[in-house]
């Protein structure tokens, strides 16, 4: 019995330890280059580097948006692409074949109009001109140049109860610190389905009008 006992408890110990370390495992992928101009508590002021973001358009409440979103922009990273490459100056014929993507973090969504905007950040070894064009027009190449935004980072599911929370205390703080913000909030989700919820890491963003 003893024996037994100790089995299925170590068996269940692993099982958690698999669980808890799986989640931030899969999630250690290029993230976008910022530096932390201030910080309070959750909250930060931060400077991104200039980006080249993949987005698509979608139509949708919220979560149907970006699980939509996020399948067309796999789609076009895990393949449905064409790489653009000029084979002479004489002859400007492009050599076409696809290429895979490496998976970046976050998953960000924006709303846009009455739709919502899903976007993936490209690795930062490509530029405008490396990057494989998409076969589906309805992904598009964007760069982004260099800017500031306030963040506020949480974790648990991204469930629109928890992003009102963060968002109303993202909303507190640009009020009460008199921060001119343009546009509107930024969603971020960093991590796979599988992980945890204390181990999530989600953002809510605006971007800052200097």
């Amino acid at each position: 019995m003893n024996t037994k006992w100790v089995i299925s408890t170590s068996f269940i110990l692993f099982f958690l330890l698999c669980v808890v370390f799986v989640g931030p495992v899969m999630s250690k992928v290029d993230l976008p280059n910022y530096t932390v101009v201030s910080s309070a508590e959750e909250i930060e002021i931060r400077q991104y580097s200039p980006m080249i973001i993949a987005e698509v358009e979608v139509q949708g409440d919220r979560e149907a948006a970006i699980n939509s979103g996020f399948r067309l922009l796999a789609d076009y990273i895990f393949g449905n692409n064409v790489i653009q490459k000029d084979i002479a100056m004489t002859a400007p014929v492009q050599q076409q074949a696809n290429q895979k993507i490496a998976m970046t973090a976050p998953v960000q969504q924006q709303a846009h109009n009455n739709a919502w905007k899903v976007s993936f950040v490209m690795p930062t070894e490509y530029s405008m001109a490396t990057l494989p064009k998409p076969n589906n027009p309805r992904v598009v190449l964007i760069q982004i140049p260099e800017k500031r935004v306030v963040a506020i980072r949480f974790s648990g599911f991204h469930s629109a109860k928890n992003i009102a929370t963060h968002q109303k205390a993202l909303q507190h703080y640009i009020d009460t610190h008199h921060i001119n913000v343009v546009g509107t909030p930024k969603y971020a989700f960093y991590n796979p389905p599988w992980t945890l919820p204390f181990m999530r890491r989600n953002e809510v963003m605006m971007e800052i009008n200097e």
